[in-house]
């Protein structure tokens, strides 16, 4: 009876972590937006999504506070959340600015949450959050990327109807939050497109045992052929014992136990461990129990890990203790109805896809912190991601801007340290300041990160302007392939390029990668041009022809150099007036894409071959 018993949970756990958002995104995609578990490595079964329509107003003068807003039973706006008001998708689609913003909606708690905690979660809001329980506040919070919670159980009764309201102020020209690429200036240029304000992600509800899981935080030891995991607890009592199995498929191959405290930890052995990979992304599927001794579960979460190894050896990035070349692509995470926020689970999988199509093994998360769904896919596709913060906006010499940067950055690495795809971390991009107090604020950063996770490297900052990193990442757009061999290569003493060698610390022999290159403009057709001020790096090709000779020109530059460890070429998609990409901004397709990943995914190369057969054709007279 107990195999019997056990055999349906695993049906049940497995049916949980994948056919269930499926299914669910399926059946209620026409009802809800955005349907789908938001958080699909730390699940449980009782969760209410509140994804939809709310009331909302705008609140130009910052004077709701004193016009009682927080005491709203509905404003006169109607808004589709999880979209911000700038988008087509919210249904507002507002493209000023907007200093602050109030969202209204009755939620109702089901009666089988009695005795239970009420946890609300956000997946994010941009910038400065608080949140009301029928006029009363529960909390702040800073910062507008990373996911946060809030114990909602002293505001609201089992059965009970509420009304919740969320306040949300967002400033990206104060200089004090980091911003990404959302535009200082009324209209989208250059490099900075739509704003996003306020709400952008999932809310949701769940309910959870007073001695419920936290966190969790999963060290695989492929060396060692063992995972360990870290676990933290709302509350802890000795008599409870917290319990994780690691399931293949529908076997059980490791479990472990430990006393629930918040130093509790689990290591569980893997005998002939299966790696997670690229070329395989195998995952092992996690079951973690609260329980008490009477044998009662008090808390069940389904999670899953990959059992993989990154790290540095000499000048070259290892996977799984092999050296592994990195063909990255720049992803900025834009969309044309959504903005920040993708118009559905499906649209996040499709980038993926798009982008392995296209040659690429990875992308280099650009100025955007992505939601979990994304890392899930990543981890299912087997999809390499360097983790990047929305570090402009934010005025170096601030030390409030510094605080405020820190305190999110650390949320961001906490929440997203467990997916597998992820092998890197970017704390900042092309830093352009100058002094001790940025250079300070870089080596905290990195410190900072390794802390929190010591097991993948870290790229302080993306672009040439190093102090203290893992790894050595330049920027080149140079359009022409010879005067970007004669700059890549290495110079008398075996010395690497440095754009900027008088600000930056010294090369101490790190891999060398160009992690962004190419942006050559291409628009298919004119009645594709989305602005005026449409634009790529260099002179624009004039024949597609041309395009694919210059893309394969510069590609083979970087693979014929010995020390390059691994490229990323700008972009996956245009994005606005910058058109630029692989794929249009609606992500059709606007190249041969089997020519496309030829060009990506070719062998090292040897460069007086490259040169003589692409350089006549790249740049014509």
């Amino acid at each position: 009876m107990k195999k019997f018993l056990y055999l349906f949970l695993c049906l049940a756990f497995l049916f949980g972590m994948g056919f269930a958002d499926e299914l669910k995104s399926a059946t209620q995609g026409n009802s809800i937006p955005r349907p789908e578990y938001p958080r699909p490595q730390f699940a449980r079964s009782s969760w209410v999504n509140l994804n939809g329509t709310w009331t909302f107003s705008f609140d130009f003068g910052k004077s709701g506070k004193e016009r009682d807003f927080a005491s709203s039973l509905g404003f006169e706006g109607k808004i589709t959340v999880p979209f911000c008001p700038e988008s087509p998708l919210s249904g507002v689609n507002h493209k000023d600015f907007i200093p602050a913003i109030w969202y209204q909606r009755s939620i109702t708690i089901p009666d089988d949450w009695e005795g239970k905690k009420v946890i609300l979660h956000f997946g994010a809001v941009d910038f400065e959050t608080e949140v009301f329980i029928d006029g009363k506040s529960v909390g702040k919070h800073y910062g507008g990327t990373s996911s946060f919670e809030m114990d909602i159980t002293p505001f609201v009764s089992s059965g009970g109807i509420h009304s919740l309201v969320v306040y949300a102020l967002d400033d990206n020209r104060s200089g004090l939050q980091p911003s990404g690429k959302q535009c200082r200036f009324l209209k989208s240029r250059g490099v900075h497109y739509t704003r996003t304000t306020g709400i952008w992600q999932t809310v949701w509800m769940e309910a959870v045992s007073e001695y419920g899981l936290k966190s969790f935080h999963i060290l695989p030891d492929l060396d060692m052929k063992r995972f360990s995991i870290q676990a933290r607890f709302y509350s802890v009592r000795p008599d409870l014992t917290f319990r994780v199995a690691v399931m293949d498929g529908t076997k059980r191959i490791s479990q472990a136990e430990a006393t629930v405290s918040n130093s509790a930890a689990c290591v569980l052995p893997v005998k002939k461990p299966k790696t997670w990979s690229p070329e395989n992304p195998f995952l092992y599927d996690l079951i973690l129990e609260v329980t008490e001794k009477s044998g009662q579960v008090l808390d069940h979460v389904r999670s899953y890990a990959g059992m993989r190894k990154v790290h540095i050896q000499g000048n070259q990035v290892f996977l799984n203790n092999k050296p592994y070349y990195l063909r990255l692509v720049l992803d900025q995470g834009f969309y044309p109805d959504g903005i920040w926020t993708a118009p559905s689970d499906a649209a996040l999988k499709k980038d993926i896809e798009l982008s392995m199509r296209a040659g690429f093994n990875g992308a280099r998360l650009h100025q955007k912190v992505f939601e979990e769904r994304f890392h899930y896919w990543a981890d299912r596709l087997g999809y390499l991601t360097w983790g990047e913060s929305s570090s402009w906006g934010i005025d170096i010499n601030n030390g409030a801007a510094a605080r405020n940067f820190l305190v999110e950055w650390q949320e961001i690495v906490m929440r997203d340290r467990n997916h597998p795809s992820i092998i890197a971390w970017t704390p900042f991009n092309e830093v352009w300041g100058r002094g001790e107090s940025l250079k300070r604020l870089l080596v905290d950063a990195y410190n900072l990160t390794h802390n929190l996770d010591p097991t993948r490297p870290v790229n302080d900052s993306s672009g040439g302007l190093h102090f203290k990193t893992d790894l050595w990442t330049e920027h080149t757009y140079e359009q022409d392939p010879e005067k970007m061999k004669e700059l890549l290569a290495l110079s008398d003493g075996n010395k690497v390029w440095r754009r900027l060698p008088e600000r930056s610390g010294e090369y101490r022999g790190q891999p060398y990668l160009i992690d962004e290159y190419g942006g050559i403009k291409w628009i298919p057709s004119p009645d594709q041009k989305y602005a005026p001020d449409s634009w790529g790096y260099g002179k624009d090709p004039t024949t597609l022809e041309e395009f694919y000779t210059r893309l394969e020109a510069l590609t083979d530059v970087i693979l014929s150099l010995s020390h390059v460890c691994g490229f990323c070429y700008t972009q996956l998609t245009d994005i606005e007036q910058e058109q630029n990409g692989v794929y249009n901004y609606d992500r059709s397709e606007k190249f041969d894409m089997k020519r496309i990943h030829g060009i990506i995914s070719k062998k090292k190369v040897k460069w007086g071959r490259v040169l003589t057969f692409n350089i006549s054709r790249a740049f014509p007279k």
